[in-house]
């Protein structure tokens, strides 16, 4: 079986198609692909999140003060529960759990050009590799520094990554961070005089308000300290962030790097509406991760193209369906009759 040809055919379908990804589908419109022969493909082929960096190795601009970016995903599969891959797990856009697979996602960032690229993933199987999320994250973050090699500064991550393992990983590295916290976190500002307390419950002064003030995370080894800055986004929601980096003083600044992990969040959506990230019914494993692994290939591919011509994904996407508009309009298939 040619691999490489099979894999250049299912990403033109997932870039050609606009609300159906399945097999049948595919099978439906081509003249050279039948439902068992692209079956096969996905059964058997074995797409890593390797594969994906080498097709966009060549992309990534590099940059000194570069950022990396890390985050999860879920993938709705609520009507899809038989694979292993599927589980209960709380999803952010529903704001609930839901069946669904998990992908932790890495973002490289480079600020100058204010541009980013997905360099690295890895499916949430607890049951087949026995690793958390937080484990995915280290692992990736080692692969940047001695595998890729890429400089970076600053690491932007969920307060689900808020973890003491995370945090001294990341110090250790000599590197910054700025991460949100939950409000049930408790620390303490009063250098061990007073209790830890959870973070919504602070007081905090007119300067602290603009300059943040130092704290201790609770089960963090003695003597540690943070920066912790409150953001105020909007009338009803208010984000703490902490970071190491214990000369920053100014919650605008301390807002405006936080904004970067956005591009993260881009990422996530662009890839569920314009390349059928979520869209294959297929029960293997196996071939859900290749299906994955697609999808984030074809995403780059139509970043890339975005780039050179000064367009977005969705233009690109949906610009597909310029000349059918155009010609049914002309010639409707199906024209209306008014009485």
């Amino acid at each position: 079986m040619d691999y490489q040809e099979h894999r250049l055919a299912y990403c033109d379908f997932l870039i050609s198609s606009q609300i159906n990804y399945t097999q049948t589908y595919l099978a439906d419109h081509s003249e050279n692909y039948s439902h068992d022969k692209m079956n096969r493909f996905l059964r058997f082929d074995r797409l890593t999140p390797k594969v994906l960096w080498e097709n966009v190795r060549g992309d990534v601009v590099l940059s000194k003060n570069g950022y990396l970016l890390f985050d999860d995903m879920v993938l709705d599969k609520r009507h899809s529960r038989k694979s292993r891959l599927v589980r209960k797990q709380w999803s952010g856009n529903e704001k609930r759990v839901i069946y669904g697979i998990g992908v932790v996602t890495c973002v490289y960032v480079n600020p100058e050009l204010n541009q980013f690229w997905i360099i690295n993933y890895r499916i949430y199987d607890p049951q087949g590799d026995e690793q958390t999320k937080i484990e995915h994250m280290i692992e990736m973050l080692d692969n940047v520094l001695h595998s890729k090699k890429l400089p970076f500064r600053t690491v932007l991550m969920d307060s689900w990554y808020a973890s003491m393992k995370v945090i001294k990983y990341i110090e250790d590295l000599d590197k910054i961070y700025y991460c949100p916290i939950k409000s049930n976190r408790h620390v303490d500002d009063s250098e061990g005089t007073n209790k830890h307390q959870r973070v919504d419950q602070l007081t905090w002064t007119e300067q602290e308000e603009q300059t943040g003030k130092q704290v201790h995370l609770k089960k963090m080894p003695k003597g540690h300290r943070v920066k912790l800055f409150r953001l105020a986004l909007s009338t009803k929601r208010t984000e703490h962030v902490i970071t190491n980096d214990m000369t920053q003083d100014d919650t605008d600044v301390v807002k405006q790097e936080c904004g970067i992990r956005l591009q993260i969040e881009q990422f996530h959506r662009e890839s569920k509406q314009v390349t059928g990230l979520e869209g294959c019914q297929c029960r293997i494993a196996r071939a859900l991760r290749n299906h994955i692994a697609c999808s984030f290939l074809v995403w780059a591919h139509l970043k890339r193209l975005a780039q050179q011509f000064n367009s977005n994904v969705y233009q690109l996407k949906f610009g597909l369906l310029d000349d059918y508009m155009r010609q049914q309009l002309r010639h409707p298939s199906y024209p209306i009759q008014l009485l």
